[in-house]
């Protein structure tokens, strides 16, 4: 564990991690003396979002002074930023009624479309390559069922999503956040609860494959009732706590099967997440972030009694830094990792790499399993393409749709410890892959990666995935 507490340090160390742009020490150059003063702020084009909510998203106010060099930089910055809440699909900004020194800011947003109603069809795998080429591209491994999503319900930017989910995973969920609940637009709340079971359940991992045991009955339930607080003074930064109950119970059969599943042959559990997070954002896009950088850290503890009878404390943290190389060329570093007290864990509070967006790029067949992980990720971008096309029938604000193509080369590096590892040939040793790619990138937060990845085991392939990588 020393050794991954070692390496991710040094990652670190090597990025340089200051926030950037905070640390001031540089010298300032001199300002242009031709100014601008702000009479007013001006928002137009906003049916349903409140004006108070998006005037929270800007830095400038009434009676700034903003220097006639800075003032483009100023208002595509913050044209960017009202992009990045997700309530609109265009903001333009404009400078109005001039009047000696003096104008109005003005910006004119173009809402989205905030009600959806959708089919899901999800595969129960981990990713497509996974369930295509080593489940054979079962059917019976896909989840199909329905998602509501009400988005800017009162016009503060709060939201209701509700999952009736069937196949592989049957699962219901609500959930509901509101980031504002008082008049200085710092404080907000949310509430989840979900409701998950399965036919079938990975009880083990075996030299770095996941191992499933699958009944007619139901083997596996899940509950879990959580809220969450959350406090944004400025912009870019963001401190959430979470505190979720959980509750887990297993048939009789995967306890037999694997005893450390549960842990103590235990076939239910319940304990209490306790967890805080800063996020900080201080980049072009939120969604597909080209300049700038991003940071998460975390601290958590499971198991508060008398809900503990699973129990460890976590360190977590996520950050990336991007460049614009050349007018269309863009780089990016990143940093995960995680530490977990104690060792002594049961399984299912072991996964590591190859989980949720914790992998490297060519290991997609893989988990790794373990207390302790740290990953290097860095990629190289150029643009390739930049287009829009219209959909018939489509409603006229909702028809143009953008369309971005990026080719790109990568490289991942990683290291997972476990005291355990039994058969595991992963753990406790330095990993490494590569390969290059294309990102396709639309609106609605969309994206599709194309990527022919290889790893140091001399395997190569090419992989699919329909989620932003750093």
């Amino acid at each position: 564990m020393l050794r991954c507490c070692h390496c991710l340090l040094a990652i670190i160390c090597l990025l340089g991690l200051a926030l950037p742009e905070l640390a001031r020490g540089q010298s300032v150059p001199a300002k242009d003396s031709s100014y601008l003063v702000v009479r007013n702020i001006v928002i137009a084009g906003n049916k349903k979002t409140r004006t108070s909510v998006i005037l929270r998203e800007i830095r400038t106010v009434p009676g700034d002074t903003v220097y006639l060099s800075d003032l483009s930089n100023t208002l595509e910055a913050t044209r960017k930023q009202l992009l990045n809440t997700s309530l609109f699909l265009s903001v333009s900004a404009n400078v109005k009624n001039w009047s000696g020194n003096e104008a109005d800011l003005v910006f004119d947003v173009w809402e989205r479309w905030y009600t959806f109603a959708f089919p899901i069809v999800h595969l129960a795998d981990r990713n497509f390559n996974q369930w295509w080429v080593e489940k054979n591209h079962s059917f019976n491994r896909i989840n199909i069922g329905v998602t509501g999503i009400q988005g800017n319900l009162t016009g503060r930017n709060d939201a209701v999503d509700a999952v009736v989910q069937f196949g592989y995973t049957q699962r219901f969920a609500l959930q509901y956040n509101l980031p504002y609940i008082d008049k200085t637009f710092r404080h907000g709340v949310g509430i989840t609860v979900s409701y998950n079971r399965n036919h079938e359940v990975n009880d083990s991992t075996s030299g770095n494959k996941q191992q499933f045991f699958r009944k007619d009955e139901f083997l596996r339930q899940v509950y879990t009732i959580g809220l969450n607080y959350t406090y944004r003074k400025a912009i870019n930064g963001r401190h959430q706590v979470f505190l979720n109950y959980n509750f887990e119970e297993v048939a009789d059969s995967v306890a037999i099967l694997n005893p450390n599943y549960l842990g103590k042959g235990r076939t239910r559990v319940n304990f209490m997440d306790l967890i805080y997070r800063y996020t900080y954002i201080d980049a072009d896009s939120w969604v597909f972030p080209l300049r700038g950088f991003s940071l998460m850290g975390e601290i958590a503890k499971r198991g508060i009694p008398p809900f503990n009878d699973i129990s460890d404390i976590h360190f977590r943290v996520n950050a990336v830094r991007y460049w614009q190389l050349l007018p269309k060329t863009f780089a990016a570093v990143g940093v995960r990792g995680m530490l977990k007290f104690s060792n002594e864990q049961p399984y299912m509070n072991q996964f590591a790499l190859g989980y949720r967006d914790d992998y490297l790029r060519g290991l997609e067949y893989y988990v790794i399993d373990g207390t302790a992980f740290a990953i290097l990720k860095t990629t190289l971008r150029q643009e390739i393409l930049s287009f829009k096309f219209r959909l018939p029938v489509v409603p006229k604000k909702f028809s143009t749709v953008p369309i971005r193509i990026f080719a790109k080369v990568f490289g991942d590096g990683g290291y997972v410890y476990n005291k355990y590892p039994g058969n595991s040939f992963l753990n406790n040793r330095m990993l490494y892959t590569g390969g290059l790619g294309l990102d396709i990138v639309s609106f609605y937060d969309t994206n599709l990666r194309i990527e022919y990845s290889f790893n140091q085991l001399g395997q190569k392939g090419l992989f699919l995935h329909a989620s932003v990588d750093m």
